[in-house]
């Protein structure tokens, strides 16, 4: 039953994902904006706080791919100015994303902030994509 339910949540993901793609379908320089949630598709149950208590391998694949990818500053102020809005929508929990990087053993240069300008990114790791202004 666990296994079907996964699959079912799984599912719904891909389509709510799919369903804001237009919304987000700018090109993130090298990463569309839609690339960059699919990245992060696998984190959204425990960024929701309603999976398990550890992200699975899958999503920390995911975050250090788009990590890697994300090599200029306008790269990361993009991907950010992506996933804030998401994040938003998708009511990732702000303390989960903090989390986040330590969980899957990702060095990040500047810890998660819920209210990051995402026009303050510097020119190093993709540092606060997750990110979200709960101010909004």
């Amino acid at each position: 039953m666990t296994g079907k339910k996964s699959i079912s949540v799984s599912i719904l993901l891909m389509v709510l994902v799919m369903l804001v793609t237009p919304f987000f379908a700018r090109q993130i320089d090298d990463i569309t904006c839609p690339e960059a949630l699919l990245a992060l598709l696998p984190c959204l149950p425990f960024l929701q706080g309603i999976g398990p208590p550890t992200p699975p391998n899958n999503c920390c694949i995911g975050l250090n791919n788009l990590n890697q990818r994300a090599n200029t500053t306008q790269i990361r102020k993009d991907v950010c100015n992506c996933l804030k809005p998401a994040a938003l929508r998708f009511k990732v929990n702000p303390d989960k994303s903090k989390q986040l990087p330590k969980l899957c053993n990702i060095v990040l240069s500047v810890p998660f902030d819920p209210s990051v300008d995402c026009n303050t990114i510097l020119n190093n790791n993709l540092n606060i994509f997750l990110s979200i202004d709960m101010k909004r």
